[in-house]
């Protein structure tokens, strides 16, 4: 009972947080964040060039779908309005008030006040309204207003305080804080008729529809004039207005009202049924205070908030199903009933009828797939299959996990792909006659059939397979497919059924089936066309939908041509949910589960309009003109400005001079880094589903770095020149200074070689007068020798013969002993033999170098020259050679023949010169 208790409380709770979601037009929020200003937004417009203008407290901020500016008045004022005409942007602050105009991509600011007109001290004129009424221009503070002609400024005093002015068919009236409404009539004040009721009421709007004036009051709701006659407005949104107190209001296109709240956000009034829409902080807004509406050229709305500025594509063929407070989670599947919609998602089924969101009891859990079926709706859940039929829901299987259901191509089956094999259902009518294929107990996700007792798989992990089965949906083959053709990166498998043909996504390439080979064969038409894509789903035969670089593309089929039309990324950025795209088709519109809900989308083919563009180039915050020259090194930011803000605007794409790819041009901007030097082409395309088309182009010059300017090549060539001079006076100074070196350096070396030739010559010198004086005392040596042995035999032969002479008288006797004596004294032939050696060793060099000269010169002749050059004396040599004086006179002129010298050359000095 407690547990019972619980869960009414739970679907309770739930439905009661879910009472006012509600399918919205897709709201764009700007914060100060984007266009770093500040709080409130007094009011918003739009000016001659598409740009929307924003009245922010201290500035005025432009906003061109690209860029965001923002623009001080000079005496930094605070801006309460702005108003357009022609091309200037009129503005009203505190005691100023003056128009902006545009000139080279700035505002440039216009004061009609200074020096024209002075506010007294105690004045507290602050303009809050800018209008036009007379081809005046009406500046209106709370009392009065300042009319301006073009040349002069118009003061007008009210005696009362005042709300706003409104122009109401050509009339200009005027709404006092307390005393009702009042004319101005030939610049006068007359109390208006039959608006008694609006006494002491603040009136926040007057607007005129449909011969009805409408009365929108701050506290009091709305009141409506038809045919003299002030009443109530009688709806039952006027009571929730009356607390919800009105700031502004405006009628727009399509019998639509407008009306902005000061604590409930903005409220979207349909006159043809009655019915409408809030929107406001619970939903999608950034804060219910509504300050200002604007309606755009494309019929959408801009809304100035007490915090940031909002954007509602009221006119977008897009609508979106939000919920911000994630009870519902991240929906799988979503699919249209009578009366609203289903939808499965990570929490359960959900259904949503007469603007209240509430669970399906019994749900709770992962839901992945809604499928209709004639008038009942299969739901494929975690827990099992669930049938949805006129608002009731029973359990069909508790197989888990149906991930999806096709059709199969060849009879009215359907297949279901689960966490443990494949489901036939064979009669729609009777969803509980279905058979499990049997054998088959993997988990799988995408199925598709075209040839009878045969299904493709695609396992939820990895892996494509041909299941053949008979016709008691007993499996016969399964065959792996991908493994059998050798495609290793088999994972997340996708099949796509193109009118009849069946695909295969895998590892980025599209393949079909060849019956006749048994082989996976690429398929050039969608490898041509939609290689790399992440998703794909079809929609009808000749409708399908890729998501392909995170871009979704509604894809209509022609023949073999594919038209693709891209829904812009804003729409669904970081919501679509990896893998599990599903589309439901609902007559004209399309549903697409996202995180958080779904968004509904109106895919019909229309002819698109030729895109006017703009482009403003800046470089370092300076305008570049086209044609122009910038830096190199530099940055430059191309603005591609189309003037369009919601679903019409356009993807534009770019290349730069003709290179291969178009390249998407992302929120507007062109970003161009790293440019090399010389003439540069960007071209901005359109296209139009299948062509790229040109439609402008913006062309520059990346100036050459300055090193390479014409003056730095004209100094470079100075430099050179410089240089080359330079380095010829140090080459030529080198020159000389290597030639005064060499010469010094030869100098010095002849100084060195003299020196060395001199010591050289001196120690040859002195080795040979060494060698000489080594010769002369051997020479004096042997001499020595040789006298002292002549003189030692010489006293020898004279003391024997004074001894004979003295001992001996017998004549004959002495006589003989004296001859005896001189032969004994005489020298012996043994030590002349060891006298001529010992001479032959000493003068050893000489003899060799005398034989080498005179080889014919015999050994007496080599004996003779030994003692001629030992400078002995022909009488000394006489006896040594044992001849006589004159043998040895004759033997020295046979010698002198031999040798060829003259009469006049001296034989000693010649051997002396050996």
């Amino acid at each position: 009972m407690k547990a019972r208790l619980l869960h009414i409380f739970f679907f309770g709770f739930i439905a009661l947080q879910l009472n006012a979601q509600e399918l919205l037009p897709f709201v764009e929020n700007y914060s100060k964040s984007n266009y770093q200003g500040d709080n409130q937004i007094w009011n918003v417009v739009q000016g001659k060039d598409n740009a929307m203008y924003f009245a922010n407290n201290n500035y005025l901020l432009r906003y061109d779908g690209v860029k965001w500016e923002k623009y001080m008045l000079p005496n930094k004022t605070v801006i309460r309005s702005i108003m357009i005409d022609g091309d200037r942007i009129y503005s009203g602050s505190y005691q100023e008030f003056g128009y902006w105009f545009r000139k080279n991509a700035k505002m440039h600011y216009v004061s009609l006040t200074k020096g024209k007109r002075k506010f007294g001290t105690n004045n507290n004129e602050e303009i809050w309204k800018i209008f036009k009424f007379n081809n005046k221009i009406y500046f209106q503070s709370f009392n009065g207003f300042f009319a301006f002609d073009g040349k002069v400024i118009k003061e007008t005093k009210l005696p009362f305080l005042i709300s706003y002015c409104f122009v109401v068919d050509n009339q200009l009236l005027i709404a006092s804080v307390e005393k009702g409404i009042f004319k101005w009539i030939n610049d006068k004040v007359e109390k208006a008729d039959n608006l008694s009721l609006l006494e002491n009421k603040v009136i926040h709007g007057i607007q005129k529809h449909q011969n009805r004036i409408y009365f929108f009051t701050q506290k009091s709701g709305v009141f409506v004039f038809e045919n003299n006659v002030l009443s109530v407005w009688e709806n039952d949104l006027n009571d929730i207005l009356k607390s919800a107190n009105i700031n502004v209001a405006q009628f727009i296109k399509n019998n639509k009202m407008i009306i902005g709240t000061a604590n409930k956000g903005v409220y979207i009034f349909d006159l043809n049924d009655g019915s409408y829409k809030n929107i406001n902080r619970n939903n999608v807004l950034m804060n219910n205070s509504i300050l200002s509406v604007f309606q755009d050229k494309e019929n959408d709305l801009w809304l100035g908030l007490d915090n940031g500025i909002a954007h509602i594509e009221i006119n977008s063929p897009i609508s979106i199903f939000y919920d911000s407070s994630g009870i519902l989670g991240s929906v799988y599947s979503v699919a249209s009933t009578q009366n609203g919609y289903l939808m499965a998602s990570n929490h359960g089924v959900f259904k949503y009828e007469e603007k209240q969101l509430s669970l399906i009891p019994n749900t709770q859990g992962q839901a992945w797939n809604i499928s209709k079926m004639n008038d009942q709706y299969l739901i494929g859940h975690n827990e099992g299959t669930y049938i949805f039929k006129n608002g009731l829901l029973s359990k069909l299987s508790n197989i888990n996990g149906g991930w999806n259901l096709v059709k199969s191509s060849i009879n009215n089956s359907y297949l279901q792909a689960t966490y443990s094999g494949i489901i036939i259902y064979n009669d729609i009518n009777d969803l509980s006659k279905n058979n499990a294929i049997k054998e088959v107990l993997k988990p799988i996700k995408y199925l598709a059939q075209n040839r009878k007792n045969e299904i493709w798989a695609a396992d939820n992990n990895r892996g494509l397979y041909r299941i053949l089965y008979n016709d008691d949906y007993v499996t016969t083959k399964v065959d792996n497919v991908t493994l059998r053709n050798k495609i290793s990166n088999d994972f997340g498998v996708k099949i796509f059924e193109f009118r009849n043909e069946i695909l295969f996504l895998i590892d980025n390439s599209w393949y079909t089936y060849n019956s006749i080979t048994n082989q996976l064969e690429n398929n050039e038409l969608f490898n041509s066309n939609f290689r790399n894509v992440s998703d794909i789903v079809a929609i009808d035969e000749n409708h399908f939908m890729v998501l392909q670089d995170g871009i979704l593309y509604s894809v209509f089929v022609q023949g073999t041509k594919f038209i693709r039309n891209s829904i812009q990324e804003k729409y669904y950025k970081g919501k679509i949910i990896n893998d599990n795209l599903k589309v439901f088709k609902d007559n004209n519109n399309y549903l697409l589960n996202m995180d958080d809900g779904f968004i509904s989308l109106d895919l019909k083919k229309e002819e698109k309009e030729k895109v006017k563009i703009k482009i403003e180039a800046f470089n370092d915050d300076i305008l570049v003109e086209n044609n122009s020259k910038i830096s190199l090194n530099s940055e430059l930011r191309i603005n591609v400005i189309c003037g369009i803000y919601g679903a019409e605007k356009p993807d534009l794409f770019y290349k730069i001079n003709e290179s291969k790819g178009y390249s998407p041009i992302k929120e507007g901007l062109i970003l161009l880094n790293n440019l090399n030097s010389g003439s540069q082409d960007v071209g901005i395309y359109s296209n139009d589903g299948s062509n790229y088309n040109k439609i402008a182009n913006f062309q520059f010059v990346v100036a050459k770095a300055w090193y390479f300017s014409s003056w730095m090549i004209f100094v470079y060539l100075i430099l050179i020149g410089l240089i080359l001079y330079l380095y010829y006076m140090w080459n030529k100074l080198k020159y000389i200074q290597k030639l005064n070196l060499q010469k010094e350096e030869l100098k010095h070396q002849k100084e060195i070689l003299e020196m060395e030739l001199k010591a050289e010559n001196e120690l040859n010198r002195q080795e040979y007068e060494k060698h000489i004086l080594q010769l002369e005392l051997q020479s004096k040596s042997l001499e020595v020798a040789g006298k002292s042995l002549s003189i030692a035999k010489q006293s020898e032969m004279i003391e024997n013969i004074q001894n004979i002479l003295d001992t001996e008288l017998d004549f004959n006797k002495l006589k003989s002993e004296i001859k005896k004596s001189i032969r004994i004294n005489a020298v012996n032939k043994h030590e002349w033999e060891v006298f001529e050696t010992n001479l032959n060793q000493i003068n050893n060099e000489f003899i060799i170098a005398l034989s080498k000269r005179y080889p014919n010169l015999t050994p007496k002749d080599i004996k003779l020259c030994v003692y001629l050059k030992m400078n002995l004396s022909s009488k000394e040599i006489a006896p040594m050679m044992n001849i006589s004086f004159r043998g040895v006179e004759l033997h020295r002129y046979r010698l002198r023949k031999k040798m060829g010298l003259s009469q006049e050359e001296s034989l000693s000095m010649f051997l002396l010169s050996l």
